[in-house]
């Protein structure tokens, strides 16, 4: 059993993925363009080179996501119905990933020990995704 999360944006998908990929680490396994679709896929000229599928693989997860296209996906509210828990091996790496992943976002809880027993920490990125970032206190 894996948890996948899918994230939808405007037009940077691209942008937001190669991100991600460029702090995780690794490769896509799938990405295509409303161009690379189906014949006969009523998508604006202006609309075909967004992506219309990307997957990344993280540790034993998968990251996916698309662009949203005005002929078919309802008005985008990004970053504020979700969040995207990343558990880490270590304090050290949850350290590192948090200040990667956080760099010109806002940080709404720093990484600290929590009552609930966890190393834990919250922002939202500069794409206006949430995330948690969080690892257990026996971690070293």
């Amino acid at each position: 059993m894996s948890l996948s999360t899918y994230l939808t944006f405007e037009d940077n998908c691209r942008e937001v993925f190669e991100f991600y990929r460029s702090v995780f680490g690794g490769e896509f396994t799938f990405i295509s363009t409303f161009r690379d679709g189906p014949e006969g896929l009523e998508v604006p000229d202006a609309e075909l080179d967004r992506i219309m599928h990307v997957s990344l693989p993280i540790g034993s997860s998968v990251l996916m996501g698309n662009d949203s296209s005005s002929s078919f996906s309802p008005p985008l509210v990004a970053g504020n119905n979700f969040s995207i828990t990343f558990e880490a091996e270590s304090r050290k790496h949850a350290d590192e990933i948090f200040a990667k992943l956080s760099d010109g976002g806002e940080v709404t809880c720093p990484m600290d020990d929590m009552f609930w027993g966890a190393y834990f920490g919250a922002f939202i990125d500069k794409f206006g995704i949430n995330w948690h970032v969080t690892t257990g206190l026996s971690q070293d």
